[in-house]
């Protein structure tokens, strides 16, 4: 293969295949299947699925309300208010009369809209809703729409251009840093290049892929494919061409030197992309479909990334020859100065004082897992957004003039023959405020229920429950979106449990194999990675909190955040171990880990810095979700590449030296082990 991607003619005829294929599959990918409906990501065994499934027969089931909130700063609403509200409700086709707060100070009016609205046209009729509303206001009168189609039209705006913002932040951030990196105004080209490549195949890949199951793809998902594409493979890219640069250094021919560059790089390469990928596709387990969508699509765009940078990068770096490098050109002959440089004198002071390092380290990562204990676990629908969301604003006023849960009631579906029980169980229920006679359709009768509490909160969820356990044993089922809300939690939670486990036990039988049967060493990096998330958890949380006042981490921030940084932060170890491992063959353990610190040192600190700023990118992203993935993936990673990488796990290797690599052929002494065991 290395012969076929190096030589003369098939890398011409592997970069020209490689554009026409690339073409072919973009031309065919199209748009992914997405969904707007809040339960879409729940399994249809989830009771507030079944519910949300059965309200489609009741005769509002096709619709999704505007809400209209009239209000006057807590003021009584004057005639000329009223005249304007009922003009609205009119011309609105308002599916009620209006609803005045027990105090007249605000008044609150519901217009339905199909529910099967595609989202531009969700946007158009909002905006036009909010534009009549204000439209001939008395003074003093303020209108906002919320409500599920508010929402649904905010979110769609927010997203509007947002993707394209994030590959354009993204895609500079990357050339400014290879830019930094190679200190060449040409090289930095070839890499972006071929990452921005793959980031399109992989997009259209998913689209396909996403078309044929009938998973769904929303623009979160893409935004973190597109990070991950841009991250994985500029990392991918900056260890290649590291490589390649030392083995021009050893020869002229440039092809000879990328064939030896693949064969002692590449594998590293390919376990780092296997470890992820797989890592990803654990996610397949998972009952929430975001996190499926977000498990195969990125599977799909660490592939495709791996390959452009195991395959086309290569070919390209080839064929562009050995000045691609101006004005540092690699030559035979020129000295190696990384093995003298501030890497060298950080791995040989860090083997003077190994243990003092690791207690330093320990303490150090102790004091950041400390914040942890301030986290707290779900956004409620009005903390999802980081931008300013007029529907958030008119939610937050309508609990300010309405009953906590009158906003936001719980509807329980039975059959009409129990109807008269289950709503004798529900009135006598604690935390229940009102029940009242909801919609009816055949086979189906729905019962509306106000909770004291606010929705989103404690006493909301333990109300859920209470109501469950009251009407379950009638059939009758418990929906709408606090227990949407409470679905999700409970299954991101679950997800959690299962998937962390698996994602621990697949890196670490991929270290395992890739170290050729040591066991100490695998554990021991899957101790720091571990102990590395935590502490980017804790910090990260102390940021959010403190700082930045977000009120909560969103449930499925700890299992993605883990499993990113997790996936993506072993890497560095692979990168820096395996390069120890060929070392230590030559010169033994220890001289091996300060050898390849040393060497591995500039570019793998490069590639983390570079990576946890690709993520910082999510930020451009308007969910506080999306945030929160990048700053803890962010930090993670830069205490991995800063802290642990750098002087933790080479401080290890110093103190127990040989038996790093226990079981295998190299923890033996030289004299007792063959060469086939190492």
């Amino acid at each position: 293969m290395t012969d076929l991607v190096t030589g003369r003619r098939s890398a011409w005829l592997l970069l020209l295949l490689a554009i026409l294929l690339s073409g072919a599959i973009v031309a065919l990918g199209g748009s992914a299947e997405t969904s707007n409906e809040p339960t879409a990501s729940l399994p249809s065994s989830a009771e507030s699925a079944k519910v949300a499934e059965l309200q489609k027969r009741l005769p509002s089931g096709q619709t999704n309300p505007a809400l209209i909130l009239y209000t006057r700063d807590g003021e009584p609403l004057t005639n000329a208010d009223r005249a304007k509200i009922a003009a609205d409700a009119q011309a609105m086709r308002a599916g009620s009369p209006p609803i005045y707060s027990p105090e007249r100070t605000a008044a609150l009016l519901a217009v339905p809209l199909p529910a099967d609205l595609d989202n531009d046209v969700v946007i158009d009729r909002v905006e036009k809703l909010r534009q009549q509303a204000r439209a001939d206001q008395p003074d003093g009168l303020t209108a906002q729409v919320t409500g599920g189609a508010g929402f649904r039209a905010d979110i769609a705006s927010s997203f509007s251009g947002a993707n394209v913002k994030l590959l354009t932040v993204t895609a500079l951030v990357v050339a400014a840093l290879l830019l930094i990196t190679y200190r060449s105004p040409v090289l930095w080209l070839v890499p972006l290049a071929v990452v921005g490549a793959a980031d399109v195949v992989a997009g259209s890949v998913i689209a396909l892929v996403s078309r044929a199951t009938g998973l769904h793809v929303d623009p979160s998902t893409t935004g973190i494919v597109d990070v991950l594409v841009f991250g994985a493979g500029t990392d991918y890219a900056l260890l290649l061409i590291a490589r390649y640069r030392e083995e021009l250094r050893r020869t002229d021919d440039r092809r000879a030197a990328m064939r030896r560059a693949l064969r002692s790089g590449g594998g590293a390469i390919a376990a780092s992309a296997v470890t992820v990928t797989l890592s990803l596709l654990t996610l397949a387990l998972a009952v929430l479909e975001n996190d499926r969508a977000i498990g195969l699509a990125g599977a799909i765009g660490i592939v495709v990334a791996a390959t452009f940078g195991l395959v086309v990068l290569p070919a390209a770096l080839v064929v562009c020859g050995r000045g691609l490098f101006w004005p540092f050109v690699p030559r035979p002959g020129d000295p190696d100065k990384s093995r003298t440089g501030a890497w060298a004198k950080v791995a040989h002071g860090v083997a003077r004082r190994p243990v003092a390092v690791v207690a330093l380290s320990v303490v150090l990562l102790g004091v950041l897992s400390a914040g942890v204990v301030d986290a707290r676990l779900g956004l409620s629908q009005t903390e999802q957004f980081r931008v300013q969301a007029e529907s958030v604003d008119g939610l937050e006023a309508l609990s300010r003039y309405y009953p906590a849960g009158a906003t936001d009631p719980v509807a329980i579906l039975t059959e009409p023959a129990k109807a008269a029980e289950v709503t004798e169980l529900v009135r006598t229920t604690p935390g229940v405020a009102s029940v009242r006679p909801g919609e009816a359709n055949g086979p189906v009768t729905e019962i509306d229920v106000v909770l004291d509490a606010a929705p989103a909160t404690a006493e909301s969820y333990d109300a859920i429950r209470a109501l469950r356990d009251r009407v379950g044993p009638t059939g009758a089922l418990v929906g709408g979106s606090v227990a949407t809300e409470l679905d999700t939690r409970e299954a991101a939670i679950r997800d959690l449990k299962v998937i962390v486990p698996l994602v621990l036990g697949v890196v670490l039988i991929v270290l395992v194999v890739l170290l050729h049967g040591a066991i100490v060493a695998p554990l021991l990096l899957m101790l720091t990675v571990v102990a590395t998330f935590f502490a980017a958890l804790g910090a990260s949380v102390f940021l959010f909190v403190h700082v930045l006042g977000y009120p909560a981490l969103d449930t499925v921030v700890p299992l993605l955040a883990f499993l990113f940084l997790v996936a993506l932060g072993v890497d560095y170890n692979i990168f820096l171990v395996t390069r120890a491992r060929e070392e230590a063959l030559r010169a033994g353990t220890r001289e091996g880990i300060t050898t390849a610190v040393a060497v591995t040192g500039g570019v793998i600190t490069s590639a983390g810095v570079l990576l946890a700023a690709v993520f910082a990118v999510l930020g451009v992203l308007p969910l506080i979700t999306l945030t929160e993935i990048g700053v803890i993936v962010g930090i993670g990673v830069l205490l991995d590449t800063l802290l642990v990488r750098t002087v933790l796990v080479p401080a290890l290797v110093v103190l127990l030296d040989r038996r790093f690599w226990w079981p295998s052929g190299l923890s033996r002494p030289a004299s007792s082990a063959e060469v086939g065991d190492v």
